[in-house]
C-alpha cells in the first residue's frame, strides 16, 4: 500500500498509577496520601483493523502512516482471579503473579518521559473528586521534528474488593480518588480540536463500566485514525464525536503554520511593551524559561509567541513543560526555551545564571541576575508600528458579542466563537508578520545568491545606530541563519509576499539602475545631509527603470514618501489596515457518522460513504471555484488511497494540476505509482490522464536523481570574509561578487587587469584588503558629506555625492569639487555655497593642462561646457589625472545612456569611476593612473556604441531584467496585457513590469524549464507554455501560479484563442511533436485533440474559422476537425526552415521568415501554391520573430555586420523596408506590441535587455 502522510493520531496513551499500588495505599489506612509514580497503562496506535490479501500484503485502512514499530516493556500484574462488584466493575484479588507485558508502539514515540509530562506536578491521590484539567505538550526529536500532545487529567474513585464486601454493614471508610491521564499524540498542533475530542471521550468514560475502560479508549482512538486531515486552503473538516462537532482547521498555505489555538493569549497575559521584550529575547536566542501556575498556559503562550515570529523558526531546544524531575535541563549551556511551574521561580532564579525569566501569571519579564531586563530591543520603527496596530485589536469576545442573544445550540455557540477566533488570529498573524518584515526588510539586498553569501557588515551599516546592537546579536543566531537560507533559496513565503506587498511607492518607482554603493542611514538633521532615507535613494536594484531617469518624483509620490516616514503611533489605523487580503470564505466538509471502528468491513463501507459524499460536494461546486474543487479532489484522492483504489486516487490527484497544483502530494503519488501491481499498470495505460501522470512522476524521479548528484550545498550560508591567499582570476571574480562591490563579470575582469598591471596575473590578499578598505572608506566619507539646505535644493531627488575632492583652487573660487551621478558642482569654502560646474551631457572637452606657479607648472583640469564662454579650471594637483579619467568616463557614459535611452550605462560609468578611485588609492605607485585607465570602458567604446539617427528617434527606453544577475539572460518571451509587461527569462523565471513606469512589480517562478509562449485567455488568466510539456496558468490578480494543464507530452510551442460556433471561448495549444489540443477555457477540459504530421510544430494561429499551424518544414491550413486543407512550403531553392509566421487577416496574406535567410516570403491565403512576394532585408543573416503592428510588420533579426541585433519595419502594402533599427548587442529573440503604441523587443544572452520602440 502507498505510504501516507502523518494522520491526526499517532498514538493514544493512558497514564496513571498501577492497580497494585492503588490497592496497597487504600488498604494501608494511612492519613497521608503519598505522591505516586505514574506508569504507562495503555498504548493505542494505528492500524486498528487490517485485512490480509492473497499476496500476503497487509491492508490497513486508516489515515495514519503505517509506522515502524518497536517493543515497549512494562510490568503488569497477571491476575489469578477476579471478582465482580455489584455495580458490574471487575476488581482484582490481592493475590497474583508479577510478569511483564510487551506493548507494540510506533518507533519514533518515546514513552520513557511521557508519564512525568502527563503529571508534571506529580501524581497525587485526592480525598474528594477534582475537576478535569488539560495541558499541552511538545516533543522534539534530534532532527528538530516536533510532535504534539494534548493531555487530560481526570479523577475516578478507587474501590477495592474488601470495601465492596463490607459496604452494607462495615465501618465506612474515606473514599479515595486517583488521577488518570489520557494523552493524544499527533504530528500536528490541533490543540483545540484534540481537547474537544478528549472532552467527548470523558463523557463516554463516565457513563461506561470500568471494565470497559480499555475498550472505550481503543475504540475512541480507532475513530480518530479514520479522520482525514484537510489540505492547505479554505476547506476544514468536521466530524461528530457526540455530544460535540469537532472541527479540524486547515493551514492557510502549504508552507504556513497550522493554527488551532487562541493566538491572543499573550496579548491578555502581557502588556504590549513586555510582549515586544519577550519577542526580542526570542530573536536573540537567549536562555528563556516561562513560569505559570497553569500548566496549559506554558505551552499555549510559548506556541503563540513562536507563531508570532513566523516565518522565522525557533531552532534551539524547546520543552514548554518541564516536570519537577526535569529541572536539571535548565543547566544546559546552550540557548533554550522551557517552561516550569511558578513554584520553582525563586529556586531557578537563585541557582542558575544568564536566564531570562518570563512570569506569565504576572505578565513580567526579568533576568536571573536582575529584576529588569536590559537587553537590545526590537528596532524602534518596527516596534512603534506594532504597538499602534496592537492597541486597535479587539481581543475580548464578550465585547464583540454583547449585542447577541442567548444561543440554545451548543455547537452553534462554538461555531460563532470559532469564527470570531479565526478572524482575530488572522489579524494577529498579519500584525506579527508586519513586525518581522519591518525588522528584517532589505536583507535580500545584501545576499549574493550565486555564491550564497550574506554581507553582514554592509547590512549592519544600513541600520539605525540605536538598533545595531540588536542586529549584531540576531545575526549570530540559528533562527536568523535558517531565515537567510530560505532567502537564498528564494523561498516565496509569507515574509516575501508581505515585503513585496508593503514596498512603498518610492521603492516601486525608483530607477532601474544599480548604484555602486548601498545606502546608509542619515546621521545628521534634515537639511544638512545630502542623503535622504534609503527609500528615496537611487540605491538598490529593482530591475526596472522609469522612462526618464532625470525626472523627479511627482508631488503625489513625494507626499507618500514623507507621510510614510511619520511616526506610526501618531496615525490612527485599524489592526491590519493595508495588510489583509479579501476575507476568504471558509467551507467545512462534514464526515459521515463513524462506523464501528474495529471492523474492517464497516470501515471499508465508511470510506465508500465518504467518497460518495465528496463526489456530491464536487458536483455541487461551480467550475470557477477551482480552489474548493482542488480541496475536494485532494480529500477524495486521500480516501481512495486508504481504500486501496489506486487508479481512482491518481485520477483525483491528477485533477489538482488543473485546480490547484500547490497542494499536489508528490510523495504520496510517487508512492502510489511505485506500489502499483502489474495488473493495475496495464489498466492505467488505458486511461490517458493517469498514463500521463505516471510518466511525469517517473520523469520527475529521474530529474531528482540527476539533481541530487549535481546539486550544490543549499544549507550553507557564508558570511563575506576577506581573502587570505593569492587570488587568480576565477577566485578574484568570486570574491568581488561576494563582497557586493560589483556583480558584472566584464567590470570585474577589467578591475583584475587594473590591479595586476606590471605583475603576475594574481591579486594578493594584502592588495585586495587595501582595495576593499579604500572602497569602503571612500563610501563612508561620501555618506558623511553634510550639505546646506541651499545646496540640497539644487539637487534632484535621489541624487547623491559619490566623490568629493580636497579643497582646491578653481577658476570659480576655492572649494571642493563634488561628483554626483548627474553633475559636477563646486562646494565653496568659507560660507558654504553651490556653484554649478557642468551636467555631464553638457561637456564639450575634458583635458589636463598646466597652470604656471612661480617657476613651476602645476597640472590642472580644464573643462569646456556648452553655453559657457570660459572654461572651468581646477588645480587638482596630484589628483588631476584621476579626475580627468573619472569625468571622461562619466561624460561618455552619459552620452551613451542618452543615445541608448538606457540609464544603466550612466550607473555603470559611475561604478567604473569609483573603481578607478579605489585602484589609484590602493596601488600608490607611478603606474596607478595607468592601471585605473583599464577601467575606462565607455570612453573607449563610445564611438562604436553610437547609434544611427533613425534608431535614436524610434527608441524610447531600455530595461535590463538581468540586472540582479552576474551575467545577462536571454529574453525568451515577451507578452503584453493591459498595464503589464510579462518577461520570461531562462529556467521559468517570469518578471512582470508596470507598463506605465516600466518598473518591476512581481517576479514569479513558473516551473523550472524554458517558457516558449504566453496567452491571456481571460481577465485573470495568463497561460504559459513550457519546454517541460506543461501549460502553466498564472493569476493576474494574485500573481500566483498554482494551476497546470499536463495533457501535452512534448514541449508546448504555441497558444491561440478563438470562439467556437456557439460563441464559447476556446483555446488551442500545440506541442513540438505535432499534437494540437482544443480547450474549453472555463472548465479547462480538453474538447478535442489531433496530431499533425510535420517537423516540429512551432505555433498555431486562428483566422476565419481555420487554424494555421506552423512547423519547420511547412505552414498548414487546418480545419477545426483536425484535417489538413493545404500546406505552404518555402520556395524550392530555399533550403531553410520556417522560424516565424504572421497571418495578416485583413490583407489575407501569410508572411514567413527563416532563421538563416534575409528573405521574407508572402503568400496569398486563397492561393498558397507559390509565394506572391519576397522582401529582402538588408544586412540580415536571419529572422527569429515577427509581429504585425498597425499597418506594419516588425521583424526581429540578426545582422551580418558588427551590429548583432536588428529590427526591420516593413510596409506590407509596398513590400519594402521602412526602417532598419540597430536594436541590441545580440539577436532579437522576442517581440510584442503594447496597444499598437509601442513595440518591445528582447535580445539573446549577450545583451539580455528589452528595448521599447515608438510606433508611428
Amino acid at each position: 500500500m502507498a505510504a501516507l502522510p502523518s494522520g491526526l493520531l499517532e498514538a493514544c496513551v493512558v497514564v496513571g498509577a498501577s492497580s497494585d499500588k492503588l490497592r496497597d495505599i487504600y488498604q494501608s489506612r494511612s492519613n497521608e496520601l503519598p505522591l505516586l509514580e505514574a506508569e504507562v497503562l495503555q498504548v493505542h496506535a494505528p492500524p486498528f483493523v487490517s485485512k490480509e490479501t492473497n499476496s500476503s500484503q497487509v491492508i490497513a485502512p486508516a489515515f495514519s502512516r503505517v509506522q515502524k514499530r518497536r517493543s515497549f516493556i512494562r510490568k503488569k500484574k497477571r491476575d489469578r482471579s477476579t471478582d465482580t462488584l455489584p455495580n458490574g466493575d471487575s476488581v482484582s484479588r490481592p493475590e497474583g503473579t508479577s510478569t511483564t507485558e510487551d506493548i507494540s508502539v510506533p518507533k519514533d514515540l518515546d514513552l520513557i518521559a511521557l508519564p512525568q509530562l502527563c503529571f508534571p506536578g506529580g501524581l497525587q491521590l485526592a480525598s474528594e473528586l477534582r475537576d478535569d484539567s488539560y495541558h499541552y505538550l511538545v516533543f522534539t526529536d534530534l532532527f528538530g521534528n516536533r510532535t504534539h500532545g494534548v493531555v487530560v487529567q481526570y479523577y475516578r474513585a478507587v474501590q477495592s474488593f474488601h470495601e465492596s464486601l463490607t459496604q452494607n454493614g462495615g465501618r465506612p471508610r474515606t473514599r479515595l480518588y486517583a488521577a488518570f491521564a489520557v494523552c493524544i499524540i499527533s504530528k500536528f498542533p490541533f490543540y483545540n480540536a484534540l481537547r474537544d475530542c478528549l472532552s467527548c471521550l470523558l463523557v463516554q468514560l463516565r457513563t461506561s463500566r470500568q471494565g470497559d475502560f480499555e475498550e472505550t479508549v481503543k475504540e475512541f482512538s480507532a475513530k480518530l485514525s479514520l479522520v482525514p486531515l484537510p489540505p492547505p486552503g479554505s476547506l476544514h473538516v468536521s466530524f461528530s464525536l457526540r455530544p460535540l462537532q469537532v472541527v479540524l482547521p486547515s493551514r492557510e498555505d502549504p508552507d504556513g503554520p497550522l493554527v488551532d489555538m487562541d493566538l491572543h493569549l499573550p496579548l491578555l497575559c502581557f502588556s504590549h511593551t513586555v510582549l515586544l521584550q519577550v519577542l526580542s529575547c526570542l530573536l536573540q536566542e537567549h536562555r528563556m524559561v516561562f513560569f505559570s501556575s497553569d500548566w496549559s498556559k506554558l505551552t499555549l503562550v510559548a506556541e503563540s509567541l513562536l507563531l508570532y515570529l513566523q516565518p522565522l523558526s525557533w531552532q534551539q531546544p524547546y520543552v514548554p513543560v518541564l516536570a519537577r524531575g526535569m529541572l536539571d535541563f535548565l543547566m544546559a549551556p546552550t540557548a533554550f526555551l522551557m517552561g516550569c511551574h511558578i513554584s520553582h521561580l525563586e529556586d531557578v532564579a537563585a541557582e542558575t545564571e544568564d536566564l531570562i525569566l518570563v512570569n506569565i501569571d504576572d505578565g513580567i519579564i526579568q533576568s536571573s541576575w536582575s529584576d529588569t531586563v536590559d537587553l537590545p530591543s526590537i528596532p524602534v520603527a518596527a516596534a512603534e508600528s506594532f504597538l499602534s496596530r496592537a492597541e486597535c485589536l479587539q481581543i475580548h469576545y464578550d465585547l464583540d458579542t454583547c449585542h447577541t442573544g442567548a444561543a440554545t445550540d451548543v455547537n452553534a455557540v462554538r461555531f460563532q466563537r470559532r469564527d470570531w477566533q479565526r478572524r482575530l488570529n488572522t489579524q494577529i498573524q498579519n500584525i506579527a508578520l508586519e513586525l518581522v518584515v519591518n525588522t528584517f526588510r532589505g536583507v535580500q539586498d545584501f545576499l549574493n545568491h550565486q555564491h550564497r553569501v550574506f554581507n553582514s557588515e554592509e547590512f549592519l551599516r544600513t541600520r539605525e545606530p540605536g538598533d545595531q546592537l540588536f542586529y549584531k546579536k540576531v545575526l549570530e543566531t540559528h533562527i536568523f541563519h535558517s531565515f537567510l537560507r530560505d532567502r537564498l533559496n528564494r523561498k516565496l513565503d509569507a515574509f516575501s509576499r508581505m515585503e513585496q506587498k508593503t514596498l512603498n511607492l518610492s521603492h516601486r518607482n525608483r530607477a532601474m539602475t544599480e548604484s555602486p554603493r548601498p545606502p546608509l542611514m542619515p546621521k545628521t538633521r534634515s537639511g544638512f545631509r545630502n542623503h535622504t532615507s534609503p527609500n528615496q535613494k537611487l540605491s538598490k536594484r529593482l530591475g526596472a527603470s522609469l522612462p526618464n531617469l532625470d525626472q523627479p518624483l511627482n508631488d503625489a509620490m513625494a507626499s507618500f514618501v514623507f507621510s510614510s516616514h511619520r511616526a506610526p503611533a501618531a496615525q490612527k489605523m485599524s489592526p491590519d489596515a493595508g495588510l489583509k487580503s479579501p476575507p476568504k470564505v471558509v467551507r467545512v466538509f462534514r464526515l459521515p457518522e463513524f462506523p464501528p471502528p474495529l471492523s474492517y468491513h464497516y470501515v471499508k463501507n465508511y470510506y465508500s460513504d465518504m467518497v460518495a459524499a465528496l463526489g456530491k460536494a464536487l458536483n455541487a461546486t461551480p467550475p470557477d471555484d477551482s480552489a474548493l474543487l482542488a480541496r475536494y479532489h485532494y480529500l477524495r484522492g486521500l480516501v481512495n488511497t486508504v481504500s486501496n483504489r489506486r487508479l481512482d486516487a491518481l485520477e483525483d490527484f491528477q485533477s489538482l494540476y488543473k485546480t490547484d497544483a500547490e497542494i499536489f502530494p508528490s510523495e504520496m503519488v510517487k508512492s502510489l505509482v511505485d506500489s502499483m501491481p502489474n495488473a493495475e499498470r496495464i489498466q492505467a495505460e488505458k486511461r490517458p490522464e493517469i498514463k500521463g501522470l505516471i510518466g511525469r512522476v517517473i520523469r520527475d524521479q529521474e530529474r531528482e536523481r540527476e539533481g541530487q548528484e549535481n546539486r550544490p550545498e543549499e544549507a550553507a550560508v557564508k558570511h563575506f570574509q576577506l581573502p587570505k591567499k593569492f587570488l587568480h582570476l576565477e577566485e578574484f571574480v568570486k570574491c568581488v561578487q561576494e563582497s557586493g562591490i560589483v556583480k558584472d563579470q566584464g567590470t570585474i575582469l577589467r578591475l583584475f587587469d587594473a590591479l595586476t598591471v606590471g605583475h603576475q596575473k594574481q591579486v594578493g590578499p594584502d592588495l585586495f584588503k587595501d582595495f576593499y578598505t579604500i572602497w569602503k572608506e571612500t563610501e563612508a566619507e561620501a555618506q558623511e558629506v553634510c550639505l546646506p539646505a541651499s545646496v540640497l535644493e539644487r539637487m534632484e531627488t535621489g541624487e547623491s555625492v559619490f566623490k568629493l575632492s580636497s579643497s582646491v583652487k578653481t577658476s570659480r573660487g576655492v572649494g571642493k569639487i563634488a561628483m554626483t551621478q548627474r553633475r559636477l558642482f563646486l562646494l565653496t569654502d568659507g560660507r558654504p555655497g553651490y556653484v554649478e560646474v557642468a551636467q555631464y551631457r553638457d561637456l564639450e572637452e575634458v583635458k589636463v593642462s598646466s597652470s604656471p606657479f612661480l617657476l613651476l607648472k602645476i597640472p590642472s583640469l580644464k573643462l569646456r561646457v556648452k553655453g559657457k564662454r570660459e572654461p572651468f579650471e581646477a588645480n587638482l594637483k596630484a589628483e588631476t589625472e584621476l579626475w580627468n579619467l573619472m569625468i571622461k568616463e562619466m561624460w561618455a557614459g552619459r552620452l551613451i545612456a542618452d543615445q541608448h535611452k538606457d540609464p544603466q550605462y550612466m550607473q555603470q560609468a559611475l561604478t567604473n569611476a569609483l573603481l578607478m578611485d579605489a585602484v589609484v588609492g590602493c596601488l600608490q605607485s607611478s603606474k596607478a593612473v595607468y592601471a585605473a585607465s583599464k577601467l575606462a570602458h565607455f570612453e573607449r567604446v563610445e564611438v562604436q556604441m553610437t547609434l544611427p539617427k533613425t534608431t535614436t528617434e524610434t527608441l524610447k527606453h531600455k530595461i535590463n531584467p538581468s540586472l540582479e544577475l552576474a551575467a545577462p539572460q536571454p529574453i525568451e518571451v515577451l507578452y503584453y496585457t493591459l498595464g503589464h509587461l510579462w518577461v520570461s527569462l531562462g529556467g521559468g523565471k517570469v518578471m512582470v513590469f508596470d507598463a506605465s513606469s516600466w518598473s518591476l512589480t512581481h517576479t514569479c517562478q513558473v516551473g523550472n524549464a524554458r517558457l516558449s509562449c504566453m496567452l491571456a485567455v481571460s481577465g485573470d488568466q495568463v497561460w504559459m507554455g513550457s519546454e517541460d510539456s506543461v501549460i502553466y496558468i498564472i493569476s493576474m490578480v494574485s500573481m500566483v501560479c498554482n494551476r497546470q494543464l499536463t495533457d501535452h507530452r512534448a514541449e508546448v510551442t504555441g497558444l491561440a484563442l478563438d470562439l467556437d460556433k456557439y460563441s464559447h471561448k476556446v483555446a488551442y495549444s500545440c506541442s513540438a511533436e505535432g499534437t494540437v489540443l482544443v480547450w474549453d477555457v472555463p472548465t479547462l477540459q480538453v474538447r478535442k485533440r489531433f496530431r499533425l504530421s510535420c517537423d516540429r510544430l512551432q505555433s498555431v494561429h486562428c483566422s476565419g474559422g481555420m487554424l494555421w499551424c506552423s512547423s519547420r518544414d511547412s505552414v498548414m491550413e487546418v480545419w477545426r476537425t483536425g484535417s489538413v486543407k493545404s500546406r505552404v512550403h518555402l520556395p524550392e531553392p530555399q533550403r531553410a526552415s520556417f522560424s516565424a509566421v504572421v497571418l495578416l487577416s485583413e490583407r489575407e496574406e501569410l508572411w514567413g521568415a527563416c532563421s538563416d535567410s534575409a528573405d521574407l516570403h508572402v503568400w496569398r491565403v486563397k492561393d498558397t501554391a507559390r509565394a506572391s512576394q519576397r522582401v529582402v532585408l538588408p544586412d540580415c543573416s536571419g529572422c527569429f520573430c515577427m509581429i504585425p503592428v498597425k499597418n506594419q510588420v516588425w521583424v526581429g533579426a540578426a545582422g551580418r555586420s558588427s551590429v548583432k541585433g536588428k529590427l526591420y519595419i516593413v510596409d506590407p502594402e509596398r513590400y519594402e523596408v521602412l526602417k532598419e533599427l540597430q536594436a541590441h548587442a545580440d539577436r532579437v529573440t522576442a517581440l510584442c506590441s503594447a496597444e499598437d503604441r509601442y513595440v518591445l523587443s528582447g535580445a539573446g544572452r549577450l545583451d539580455g535587455k528589452i528595448a521599447i520602440w515608438k510606433v508611428e
